[in-house]
This record gives C-alpha cells, structure tokens and sequence, in this order.
C-alpha cells in the first residue's frame, strides 16, 4: 500500500470511528450525498459487516467496507466517490483490486443509485436511507438468473448523524 493511500484510508478510518461528519459546504458537488457520511454497522446469518464513510469535502468522499465472520476478517473494500467535471463516479476497489468506476445515475434526498453497465458483476449499486435511520446498500447484476445482495446497517455506535 503507497504511502498516500495508507493516509487516506488512516484519514478515513480517524474521521469514520470518531464519528466527526462535518457538512460539504455548499459548493461541493456531492454535497447532496452527506446523508451518506457515518459510521454503520449490521450483522446477520453470523457475519458482521460496516462500512465507513468520510463527510464530502472537495469533491470527493472515502469509504472502507469490512466483513467479519467467526471473528476473521473475511471481506473488505476501499471506496471513494468523487466529483469529476460534473460527473459523480463510485470507485470500488475489492480485496485492494484495481478500481472499478459506476456513474451516478439517480439521486434523492436520501438514495443514490450507481451504475456500470459494462461490468460483469454488480452492474448497479444502490444506497438508500430509510425513515427509521437504516442504511441499506444493494448490488444487482445480470446473470442466468439476476443476482443481488443487499446489506441493511443502523448508525455504529457513538456515531453521530
């Protein structure tokens, strides 16, 4: 791992866990992405997972997933979304992969919808926030028969909103 990214992911992680999530200010391109930023977490069938998002600032918002599952790390991901010439692109890096790049598509006051069509799998990626305070993320994809996944977290705790 280079020198500048151990940063951004220690920047990441130090904002996430502190659950600081200071607004974008107002001429942030993804500002309308804030709802987003935050500490979330959520377990089911024994496997925990989180994912950690820094507020939008300068175009651009870092994000970390993780899977834990009998006490082993099982999956993680490095995430960004960023602002580029009035494109907003999510860039997923699996297991440290090369990073694949999804458009922003849909966007609400609390749902954002991604997507890459070229991609084997997920071709989408959606994350939306619903009116009790869950996060739920979802990947689709196509396939012999359509696959998805889809993962539902609460605020971790001590996170602030």
């Amino acid at each position: 791992m280079t020198r500048i990214a151990r940063a951004l992911l220690t920047a990441a992680l130090t904002y996430a866990f502190a659950g600081i999530a200071p607004a974008a200010p107002d001429g942030d391109p993804l500002r309308s992405l804030a709802w987003l930023a935050g500490s979330w977490a959520g377990e089911e069938g024994g496997r925990s997972t989180e994912e950690h998002w820094i507020a939008p600032r300068g175009g651009l918002m870092l994000g970390v997933h993780r899977e834990v599952a009998g006490g082993k790390a099982v999956s993680f991901e490095f995430l960004r979304i960023e602002a580029r010439a009035g494109v907003v692109v999510y860039v997923a890096s699996p297991e440290g992969a090369p990073p694949t790049e999804f458009r922003l598509v849909q966007s609400g006051p609390s749902r954002a919808v991604f997507e890459n069509l070229r991609h084997d799998f997920p071709v989408r990626i959606l994350y939306w926030l619903t009116t009790d305070g869950s996060l739920h993320a979802r990947i689709e994809g196509p396939g012999e028969k359509p696959r998805a996944f889809e993962w539902v977290w609460r605020r971790a705790a001590g996170a602030s909103k």
